[in-house]
């Protein structure tokens, strides 16, 4: 099961405009331009790093973690699909690394591993499990808004883990709908996210 923070992280930076990333420089890092790289960097470095701190990382541990994050996306730069948000992508590998780090840190202290939404220890698993059947309630709720070809397209490629390719085929549309449909419809849950989770949402600024 994912943790809610992990799905809060996702829909945060995938629902949010990537008219700052664009398809061009995602093209441009793949194919190893240095300067494109740069680019996304300097602007995804201060947020990344921000929600690192407001997670319980000292200052150093988070400046390491957002690091070996854009090292990753850059020797793994020939795996990028611009279809698919880098920036959301770059968030999903440093949030992947906290988890391990905090794992790996409490294995020499004896302590419990704290909790990456608060920073604090203590959260069981069954108010874990509340946190999460009560997130994916709210997302359902918003699903059901959504004009239905919409909602169909999220619920087979966000929920049932359908490629953009298989939704198309199976809903007989082209994958650029498919695309459109999940650009918008990660758009409608961020902005419902935002209504209910407020400064606590990932990558709200």
């Amino acid at each position: 099961m994912l943790h809610t923070e992990a799905i809060l992280l996702f829909l945060a930076f995938a629902g949010q405009d990537d008219s700052l990333d664009g398809k061009d420089l995602s093209v441009e890092i793949r194919n190893g331009n240095q300067q494109a790289f740069r680019t996304f960097y300097d602007r995804h470095y201060p947020g990344l790093y921000r929600f690192m701190v407001s997670r319980g990382m000292s200052h150093d541990e988070a400046a390491d973690l957002v690091q070996n994050a854009f090292v990753m996306i850059w020797e793994r730069r020939s795996d990028i699909d611009e279809k698919k948000s880098l920036r959301a992508f770059l968030f999903q590998i440093a949030y992947s690394r906290m988890l391990n780090h905090i794992t790996y840190q409490s294995k020499f202290t004896g302590d419990a591993a704290p909790d990456v939404q608060t920073g604090e220890i203590g959260e069981t698993d069954s108010e874990r499990d509340l946190n999460y059947s009560e997130l994916l309630g709210r997302i359902r709720k918003v699903i059901a808004a959504m004009p239905e070809k919409r909602a169909t397209v999220f619920e087979l490629c966000f929920m049932k883990q359908f490629t953009y390719k298989e939704t198309a085929e199976a809903l007989g549309v082209s994958q650029k709908t498919v695309e459109n449909h999940m650009a918008l419809a990660f758009r409608n849950l961020r902005s419902e996210l935002i209504k209910i989770y407020g400064d606590e949402l990932p990558g709200k600024e």
